[in-house]
């Protein structure tokens, strides 16, 4: 048997929750953002990020265990099909919660919840694993063309560039030598 959540059950039993929290679910996956109190978004979050990691799994198992949660099919439908390709790349966070201000009725702190459905961007590599990779990866061929008189290459406009530009062409030279021997 479960054990209940602790501290208060949101106006009812934990029956009456766990439907309230649902119906909150198939609302924000629908509308993809709604306006509620804090408490109800605090208690809903963990609820909607675990449905949405179900539906990226997406296969038959995880699309009947959302179903158990939302009964209602369009509702699983559209999360499966639109919202769970929209945030295949992220790692979690798939909810955002911004503080609204306060009930006029009963001095509520209200809150929307939406869907953070902006693309991720992937974290940039640290320069220790990129070298490694650079490392283990298999040599490549560098192919240095002459050119064919000095209008064809770029101006230069000091003579410390022109020093540098003859030193990287001497590397260059020194690097593809070996490679030209080892065929």
């Amino acid at each position: 048997m479960a054990a209940p959540t602790k501290g208060p059950r949101l106006g009812g039993g934990p029956a009456h929750e766990r439907l309230m929290l649902a119906n909150l679910a198939a609302a924000l996956f629908t509308h993809k953002s709604i306006k509620t109190t804090e408490t109800k978004a605090k208690r809903m979050r963990p609820l909607v990020e675990r449905l949405i990691t179900f539906a990226k799994r997406g296969d038959l198992h995880a699309r009947r265990r959302v179903l158990a949660v939302i009964g209602d099919k369009t509702v699983v439908h559209e999360l499966f099909t639109e919202i769970a390709p929209l945030v295949e790349l992220r790692e979690g966070g798939y909810t955002r919660i911004t503080k609204l201000g306060f009930r006029k009725g009963d001095n509520a702190s209200m809150v929307q919840i939406e869907l953070v459905l902006e693309p991720v961007s992937p974290k940039p590599k640290s320069a220790k694993k990129t070298a490694a990779a650079a490392a283990a990866s298999a040599p490549v061929e560098v192919v240095v063309e002459e050119a064919e008189s000095p209008a064809d290459e770029a101006p230069v406009e000091s003579e410390e560039q022109a020093e540098a530009v003859e030193a990287e062409t001497a590397e260059v030279d020194a690097e593809a030598a070996p490679a030209e021997e080892a065929k």
